[in-house]
């Protein structure tokens, strides 16, 4: 089982197409850890946080 960073200090980054309010969106910590790539609800930010490796991520953002 791997280790989760200690991602408190994060810097979370929006999408540039979430519109004005940002309300409605994911957001990501892309600096949070070089083998992590923590994804949470906008909405929620104190809610629970999604870790997926770097290669998932990227897959993911090329599949949308």
């Amino acid at each position: 089982m791997a280790t989760i960073p200690d991602i408190s200090r994060a810097v979370w980054a929006k999408s540039s197409y979430s519109g004005n309010g940002g309300d409605n969106c994911l957001e990501w910590a892309p600096s949070a850890s070089p083998d992590i790539v923590p994804v949470r609800d906008s909405k929620t930010p104190g809610g629970p946080v999604l870790a997926f490796s770097p290669a998932a991520w990227a897959a993911f953002v090329r599949a949308v």
